[in-house]
């Protein structure tokens, strides 16, 4: 009955089963092996902060030899020391921020450091709202020279947490912490980076713990591998779906045309008539 899977016809279409089928577990299995990387990375960069929290700190010029250098993900969390200057004149309150499900403000200082730049300096957290805060409410910098510790981050973006992009914020307060933002704000140039104080914060002030880097957590596009790794296995079942129902279909087919329980065609019995007729007589009848 199947001997019809020998022939070349489905012998060709066995073989694009078996090529189509190889295509799609491979191509499920690569996104999977993306989804899991991405779960791995989720997970280092989670344990970042408090895995670079224990290793010594280094000088910022050794991560960031000038201003205009970037923050990796290999060195977004790592402990650096700078020495320098506070410039409390310039000094900004950056609202909206939670911390242990609490909201209130950060309190970020520049600090002028060898050369003129300033590298933004977050020395602490307090509650409440910032546009009610009073001088007295937020310790002042130190003065003269200091050497501050803290872990490096990158300059915040529109899609980090608590940012405020909208204007008319008060004077002396800021939505975004990046050079961006500060620009137009102090008269010198500022590090594309900030470090959050981990040693030595002021009291009342809250240490701010340091954040993952971008891109590294589970977002839409570690879904996205996920949800295209279902559907390339659900595309080699379809396969073999389809494959086994036209094998079943051909087989009744056969097995039915066999025992004689296939209906002729109502076409079949007239052409057969016609061609019975002599070909005189159809000339005599036209």
């Amino acid at each position: 009955m199947y001997r019809f899977l020998l022939t070349p016809r489905w012998l060709g279409g066995l073989l694009f089963v078996v090529c189509a089928v190889a295509f799609c577990t491979f191509m499920g299995s690569w996104q999977l092996s993306r989804f899991e990387d991405r779960v791995q990375t989720h997970r280092a960069a989670q344990d970042a902060p408090s895995r670079d929290a224990r290793t010594a700190a280094v000088p910022l010029a050794e991560l960031l030899p000038t201003a205009r250098s970037m923050v990796t993900t290999e060195t977004s969390g790592r402990i650096v020391t700078a020495t320098g200057r506070y410039d409390s004149a310039h000094q900004f309150l950056v609202p909206g921020r939670e911390l242990d499900g609490r909201t209130g403000y950060y309190v970020l200082t520049p600090l002028r450091v060898t050369g003129g730049q300033a590298l933004p300096v977050v020395r602490g957290w307090l509650p409440g709202d910032a546009s009610k805060a009073s001088p007295a409410a937020v310790p002042a910098a130190p003065s003269g020279e200091v050497t501050v510790s803290g872990a490096l981050q990158a300059p915040e973006t529109d899609t980090t947490d608590g940012v405020v992009t909208r204007g008319g914020l008060p004077a002396g307060q800021l939505g975004m912490i990046s050079a961006a933002s500060l620009v137009n704000l102090v008269p010198y140039p500022v590090y594309g980076a900030w470090i959050t104080q981990t040693e030595g914060v002021a009291v009342p002030l809250t240490a701010v713990p340091a954040a993952a880097p971008a891109g590294t957590g589970l977002d839409l596009k570690a879904f996205q591998n996920l949800g295209y790794t279902g559907e390339w296995f659900v595309f080699a079942g379809f396969v073999l779906f389809m494959y086994v129902r036209l094998l079943r279909r051909e087989a009744e087919t056969r097995r039915d045309a066999a025992l004689g329980l296939v209906e002729q065609s109502p076409e079949e019995p007239a052409a057969a008539s016609a061609a019975e007729v002599p070909s005189d007589e159809v000339q005599l009848q036209l």
